[in-house]
């Protein structure tokens, strides 16, 4: 058995860790003969909530779980971690504009950005899931400036896989039969679903992917909106927000981000390097591959149609002005 790997789950109290902390602990992520350390952060009103839960770690038992450690001390949470999954955020609530999530969320970010700064390892990987994703991640970049921006993501997995189950919905295939799908720019809904360069196996084919739905106004406009609109969607069925579909969209990406991805292609938030005529520096999610040695790639030579370029345009311009309003709040 190997050094166990120290993760640090914020918002552990929280719905979403509920479903991701196991899967961590059992070794979905890391692998089979990995020992995990797990740090749990919430905030000091959930810390009997977070009790239960680490009772509940205990109970499972799970002979790959060296320890836990609940805390609501942000420099005990970031001490000497390997891989920072930030659920936590300041949620959007009844009557609240955007720039108020934005403006609640920065102090936030900040804050936890000079913890990860001050104590984790340069090495540390990290990845924001908190909403706005894309700029929380990019506000925690810019105050934890030792650790190579390389190394900060925020998770677009999750729209990556509604889009490949969409496409497997329409044409009555599994899911693994559907790759190269890919999502460009924000996690809003101004995201770009794109199956331009998706392709499915079909009766032992491989072929385009819109070649296999022969539906190009559904490619255009009823599949876009869908994956758009998704989060909402379950919102107004459950009550609450994505969890379990999000606790497995972080296992993915992170898995990936750990491994590497062969010749596969996945979604993710990275700092942009101008790559596709996104401007640099804006964390936006592209089509990547990673290698063995956990570097993360842009897939490059993509052909960009007129239609694509209008949407990654939009995005990109939803994006600049998140982090222009973000980056007000901090100088104010």
């Amino acid at each position: 058995m190997s050094d166990p790997v120290k993760v640090l789950v914020t918002g552990a109290a929280g719905q979403i860790a509920y479903s991701l902390l196991y899967s961590i602990a059992k070794g979905d992520v890391f692998g089979e003969k990995q020992p995990i350390s797990l740090v749990l952060l919430d905030i000091p009103p959930m810390m009997a909530v977070l009790d239960g839960v680490v009772m509940e770690l205990q109970d499972c038992a799970l002979p790959l779980l060296a320890e836990v450690i609940p805390t609501a001390d942000e420099a005990a949470a970031f001490k000497d971690i390997d891989v920072a999954l930030l659920v936590g955020a300041q949620p959007r609530r009844q009557g609240m504009e955007r720039k108020d999530l934005l403006k609640a969320n920065v102090k936030i970010f900040k804050s936890q950005g000079a913890a990860l700064d001050a104590h984790a390892k340069k090495t540390v990987k990290v990845v924001v899931v908190g909403n706005p994703a894309n700029t929380n991640a990019l506000v925690i970049s810019k105050f934890a400036p030792s650790i190579p921006k390389e190394n900060f993501s925020c998770l677009t997995r999750l729209d990556q896989n509604r889009a490949q189950a969409q496409v497997a919905s329409k044409l009555g295939i599994s899911n693994e039969n559907v790759q190269r799908t890919i999502i460009w720019g924000n996690h809003s809904s101004t995201q770009f679903p794109d199956l331009a360069h998706a392709v499915v196996h079909v009766n032992g084919k491989l072929m385009p992917a819109q070649e296999a739905i022969k539906d190009d106004n559904w490619v255009k406009n009823d599949f876009i909106q869908t994956v758009q609109t998704r989060g909402g969607a379950v919102i107004q069925a459950r009550k609450l927000s994505s969890a379990m579909s999000a606790a497995k969209a972080i296992c993915d990406h992170v898995r990936d981000w750990w491994f590497g991805t062969g010749e596969r292609w996945v979604s993710m938030g990275i700092i942009s390097k101008g790559d596709y005529g996104i401007q640099e520096g804006l964390m936006y999610s592209f089509p990547v591959q990673i290698g063995t040695d956990k570097v993360v790639q842009v897939v490059p030579g993509l052909t960009i149609s007129d239609f694509a370029r209008e949407k990654l345009d939009a995005t990109q311009a939803e994006l600049i002005e998140e982090r222009d309003c973000a980056f007000s709040f901090l100088e104010a």
